[in-house]
């Protein structure tokens, strides 16, 4: 850039950043808890060869997992964080164009003044990049719950760096590089308090208020419910979120309904439909339309899928003995998506679980086929759940796929060329352009995603399963219980109760309910370390989804899977910036532990080796995970994967612009 004055894993056992910081933090539950550990840790590049940009990302992400579980505020705190590396980077390369410094994104203008280059440019972003995401990261996370703790490691990593943190000039004129870093970060904050997130006010909705009032999932059934088809906060005596910190607010608060109002990166107005609900617009990006509402449209679709999710959780235990191939030649390859509501029932394998996916002949980088991975369906799906759940002690969905990309970024088969090919470049240059690239897109993700949440409203499977539960069967009306709003029945899964069963209660209180075939819940599970909760018949009303006690749903609506749209958006970012579909050697490995992975329950019952050929395969796997774990139904996971493409292509398309614009 011209610089003017300018107007307004085959061989892996972990993924070894992933597996270090997701296992080795405390689990904040109950004293009967038990905490993460790993196994032997390969490990990643030691510090003396990682890039500033790759020091603070990991500083960065660090203080995500010990703050409050906020994927939207966390998804935007790695995009301002890249564009601050970013620009920073750009305004000393005469072919990129830094993306907010000297320009005007949205209604906000960074002027930039000419400046000399300096003698050691090297050196000299070094040292912009460290001033200006430590400012930036100490203004964003000063009220955090652990705020302390992250201060002293942004202090120590900058007294490291051997930087004065006393110098805040924000005055460049005279070429000092730390001045233009603090430049950089207070264009960054000031364009952040402007951008729509409502961040002075702690990023709390203005207008939106809950449809129903909450459900008590102590209590059997959902006779609080009101709208059937809209979201229901949650009444628990204690919440905790998925990085382990503990509310008594007593209900859940919808975390992000307004998010669709936030500044976006390469989404554009052309994108964007503007609905109304009590005088306040609520923007929607890439509108997929409404889901599946019970009583309404495709309500049977409705029916089908959220029974699905009880299904699902019978795979839950270890105890069936069902043994699968989770090889990367027996799974993944599942790439074609439905584009049609549907056509999703040709797609998941309701009874047995899992996708279409025939898994990869060969592996490219050795040219020979997967080895067979066998393990226990219940430890397998177990471990998904609680893996690709990013908790507690996250870094959240978007995090997540950026320890993944860290990953990739140190092994030992990867070559660092954008997009596979030209010049190696330098690993300061790689982390800042795939940070930029892959911040853009789960920056877009999370605008998508929540924009469609807060607008469509869309209810949980804790609240739908229940409700549906409360009213009968919808199969046969013929039979006791029937009501066209019901559950429908599946021999051996979803029953309804006679007399002489076992659930029948003594008094046949019980007889004509619906029971169902299921992970048992957390009442089952006295002491995490050494009781597993298993399967068996339970009333429905009592359906429980494969989470903890105190925490049962994420606090805000299932429409769209915001996990599936992270995960896809993130897979074609790492697939387009490497140039290569595959993970590097032709499978990344992530080790999980016999009786120590798992959280809040024993398990797994022996080492679980989740394995992934692509990046797709991977982010398909996490959708697939949500459905386990009793989060998503079909119609919340397909409709953000189709999305989630669509953004991170588009996202990765807008950031190659930036670096190569005249």
């Amino acid at each position: 850039m011209k610089l003017a004055t300018s107007p307004p894993l085959t061989g892996l056992r972990t993924l070894s950043t992933l597996a270090i910081l997701l296992m080795m933090s405390p689990f904040l539950m109950s004293c009967d808890s038990k905490p993460e550990k790993s196994d032997a840790i390969l490990k990643g590049q030691p510090v003396a060869v990682q890039s500033v940009a790759r020091q603070w990302n990991e500083a960065l992400l660090a203080a995500i997992r010990i703050d409050l579980a906020r994927p939207t505020v966390h998804s935007r705190n790695l995009f301002h964080t890249s564009i601050a590396m970013y620009d920073a980077w750009a305004v000393f390369d005469d072919q990129a164009s830094p993306y907010l410094l000297g320009n005007t994104v949205g209604a906000f203008t960074c002027p930039l003044k000419a400046i000399d280059m300096p003698a050691n440019i090297e050196q000299a972003r070094q040292e912009v990049i460290s001033h200006a995401v430590y400012r930036l990261l100490r203004h964003r996370f000063y009220a955090a719950p652990n705020a302390g703790a992250s201060m002293i490691e942004f202090d120590a990593l900058f007294a490291r760096l051997g930087y004065d943190k006393t110098n805040k000039s924000t005055d460049y004129s005279d070429g000092s590089p730390a001045a233009l870093g603090n430049y950089i970060a207070q264009c960054v904050i000031d364009y952040g308090l402007q951008d729509g997130a409502n961040e002075q006010n702690n990023y709390r909705h203005v207008d939106y208020q809950p449809y129903n009032p909450p459900l008590d999932p102590l209590s059997p059934g959902n006779s609080s419910i009101v709208n059937i088809n809209n979201w229901q906060p949650l009444l628990l005596e204690e919440f905790v979120d998925q990085s382990g910190n503990p509310s008594i607010e007593g209900v859940t608060e919808f975390v992000g309904p307004e998010w669709g109002r936030v500044q976006p990166f390469a989404l554009t107005k052309a994108d964007r439909t503007i609905y109304q609900r009590g005088g306040h617009d609520y923007p929607v990006y890439k509108d997929p339309g409404a889901p599946p509402l019970l009583g309404g449209t495709l309500s049977e679709e409705y029916q089908w899928g959220f029974a699905m999710v009880s299904i699902w959780s019978s795979h839950l235990d270890p105890a069936d003995d069902v043994m699968w191939d989770i090889s990367p030649g027996a799974f993944g390859n599942a790439d074609e998506m439905p584009q049609k509501l549907v056509d999703l029932r040709d797609y998941y394998n309701v009874l047995d679980g899992g996708d279409p996916g025939v898994g990869h002949t060969i592996n490219p980088a050795t040219n020979k086929p997967y080895a067979p991975n066998m393990v226990l369906r219940g430890d397998y799906t177990r471990v998904l759940a609680e893996f690709w759940a990013d908790g507690p002690a996250s870094e959240t969905p978007p995090g997540h796929w950026y320890t993944i990309m860290n990953y990739v970024s140190d092994h030992p088969q990867t070559v660092k060329r954008f997009r596979g090919s030209g010049p190696v470049l330098s690993n300061l240059e790689w982390d800042v352009k795939a940070y930029f690239a892959l911040g853009g897109a789960v920056h877009d993700s999370a605008v998508v995603a929540w924009g469609i949440k807060g607008w469509y409203d869309y209810v949980r499977p804790i609240s739908a399963i229940r409700l549906m539960a409360d009213r009968g069967q919808s199969s046969d009306p013929t039979l006791p219980s029937y009501s066209p709003l019901g559950i429908p029945l599946t021999a051996g899964k979803i029953e309804l109760i006679k007399k002489g069963d076992p659930l029948a209660g003594t008094n046949d209180e019980h007889v004509g309910k619906i029971k169902l075939y299921a992970w048992r819940g957390p009442r089952f599970i006295k002491t995490p370390a050494t009781d597993v909760a298993g399967v068996g018949w339970i009333l429905a009303e009592n359906w429980w989804p494969y989470q903890r006690p105190n925490f049962v749903s994420p606090p805000f609506a299932g429409y769209i899977s915001g996990h599936s749209t992270f995960s896809r958006a993130a897979a074609e970012v790492l697939t387009l910036f490497t140039g290569d579909a595959y993970f590097p050697g032709g499978m990344g490995e992530f080790v999980a532990e016999k009786n120590e992975f798992l959280v809040f329950e024993e398990g797994p019952s022996n080492d679980v080796i989740l394995q992934w050929a692509t990046y797709r395969d991977a982010s398909n796997q996490t959708s697939l995970s949500r459905i386990w774990g009793g989060i998503h139904p079909p119609a919340d996971d397909m409709p953000g994967r189709i999305l989630g493409e669509r953004i991170g292509i588009n996202a990765f398309t807008l950031a190659s612009q930036y670096f190569s614009a005249d």
